[in-house]
């Protein structure tokens, strides 16, 4: 494979999931699978659910790795029962390891958004053609036996066709099969994928389980800023992201750009939407839509639960909070903006309107809500 190839399953910058030699601070779900599987109960399909970032992918490549390396491991001996697996830990030296490092394993299909050579970007959807490609991975009989083990990542990324033709392999499951749904937003699913699913949530990391799993992620980071910590809200991923585009600063500088509202300082206001502006900008563009829509759901969390002690990601941020949504109503406006500003950032994407123009108007519904 390419490595030049962006790849929609891995932040870029890290490490892609199939890598991981461990997974940290899911050993609920962990042990809930390795007891279905212990069980001889084992659900022909689940859903790994969870905040972006938290390991889901990593759990989802681990339980493959496990599973199919089983293939030996689950007639009886000889002696008697066999020995019950206590962990999904895999060798690393193990055939099946190297296999799937190589993305080389037979008895493996992974379904995500492809690239699209001619206009050198990823698709915007898991299209209906890699559905297929994995009906027709089920229908070939495995020469080794065994598991046989699909990843979809991510299922809410699934176009319609893609949609409707899963849920019919999902109706009429082949035997020995497994398939695992890496889920970011569930609500996003058709409800009768859902119901043919087990679901199994992650969680969202602690502090210490985030600072440990960055340690491990060769990318340098040393001890993490606590607004980091506080912004990725637990999130591997987001952590990630936020660090190698300068997230923190960009929240800053919104949060900036906020505090004078309901006047907004308009020249501050046009020099965050103007940095926006141009190919090279599109990563940034893309992470001001994001840390846009993140300060609004901070602020309409506040508001709804008035908490007495806020985990600032800004300077000033607590104060600001306490300002623009002093009631529980005001949470209430802050989350419709939200959702307003989600619909429009949508619409903007698709008609390809100027990035100047979408930020800017963006901020400028921040300034109208907080004179509402």
């Amino acid at each position: 494979m390419d490595d030049d190839i962006p790849q929609s399953d891995c932040v870029e910058g890290a490490r892609h999931p199939r890598f991981a030699a461990s997974l940290v601070g899911q050993s609920t779900a962990e042990n809930e699978f390795l007891t279905a599987f212990n069980s001889g109960r084992l659900h022909h399909a689940w859903l790994i659910t969870g905040p972006r970032g938290v390991g889901k992918a990593t759990l989802a490549w681990r339980i493959a790795k496990f599973l199919l390396s089983q293939e030996d491991d689950g007639a009886d001996s000889m002696f008697g029962e066999s020995t019950k697996p206590t962990s999904l830990d895999t060798s690393p030296d193990h055939p099946i390891v190297r296999r799937i490092a190589a993305l080389g394993e037979p008895r493996l299909y992974l379904a995500r958004r492809p690239y699209d050579v001619k206009t050198k970007k990823l698709k915007s959807a898991i299209t209906v053609d890699e559905i297929r490609k994995l009906k027709s991975f089920f229908n070939m009989s495995a020469a080794d036996g065994g598991w046989r083990v699909a990843i979809i990542d991510a299922a809410d990324e699934l176009n319609g066709p893609a949609a409707n033709a899963l849920l019919k392999i999902l109706e009429e499951p082949p035997e020995k099969v497994i398939i695992l749904l890496v889920c970011h937003q569930p609500s996003r699913m058709l409800p009768t994928i859902r119901s043919r699913c087990r679901a199994m949530r992650c969680a969202t990391l602690s502090a210490p389980d985030l600072q440990t799993v960055l340690d491990t992620s060769d990318l340098g980071f040393g001890q993490i800023d606590p607004a980091l910590a506080t912004l990725s809200a637990g999130s591997v991923g987001e952590a990630i992201r936020l660090q190698l585009t300068d997230g923190l600063k960009i929240y800053t500088q919104i949060s900036a750009v906020a505090a004078n509202a309901p006047n907004m300082d308009r020249t501050r206001a046009l020099a965050l939407a103007d940095s926006c502006v141009g190919k090279a900008a599109e990563a940034r563009y893309d992470m001001v839509i994001r840390l846009y829509a993140t300060f609004l759901a901070r602020l309409a969390k506040y508001g709804a639960s008035q908490p007495s002690v806020v985990e600032e990601a800004a300077p000033g941020e607590a104060q600001l909070f306490a300002k623009l949504a002093p009631s529980p109503g005001d949470g209430r406006k802050w989350a419709q903006l939200l959702q307003d500003i989600t619909d429009r950032a949508q619409h903007a994407r698709a008609v390809n309107l100027d990035p100047s123009s979408v930020i800017l108007d963006m901020l400028l519904k921040l300034d109208e809500t907080a004179r509402s």
